[in-house]
């Protein structure tokens, strides 16, 4: 794994509601965790701006998989591009619309990612961001 490498332990903590996620932020406390990664979940998503809070409140460094997440709040994101999914969505109904037989269609997978880096949340826990990060972030939340 890639946290032994760096001398890093990883803990893993689950939420199913939202009680739950209140349980894993006071696992990680009492843990002292470092740093905290959200994996894709429709209960994350529409829990953001309880998990960015908490993090907050925490100061808790964590990364989400989509820019709502960062904009709620959170210190950083990086995911697809859900409007360029959106939009090769619509390509493939198109197709499918004119004939194309969906078993026949291959299956793309995203290509096209965005960084959000909200500097205010940086802030907020006393993170400096390196500007050569700021420099890569495909937005940058002031």
């Amino acid at each position: 794994m890639a946290a032994s490498a760096i001398g890093r332990q990883t803990e893993i903590v689950t939420a199913s509601t939202n009680g739950d996620i209140d349980t894993a932020f006071a696992t990680l406390v009492k843990k002292r965790a470092d740093a905290l990664l959200i994996s894709p979940d429709a209960l994350f998503v529409t829990r953001r701006v309880q998990l960015s809070m908490l993090a907050v409140r925490h100061t808790l460094p964590a990364l989400y998989h989509r820019r709502e997440l960062a904009e709620a709040g959170g210190l950083m994101s990086y995911g697809s591009d859900l409007s360029d999914q959106y939009r090769q969505t619509g390509l493939y109904v198109s197709r499918i619309l004119k004939g194309e037989k969906p078993a026949e269609m291959p299956v793309q997978l995203p290509t096209k990612f965005e960084f959000v880096i909200n500097v205010q949340t940086a802030k907020t826990i006393g993170l400096d961001v390196p500007p050569t990060l700021l420099a890569r972030a495909d937005e940058v939340i002031e």
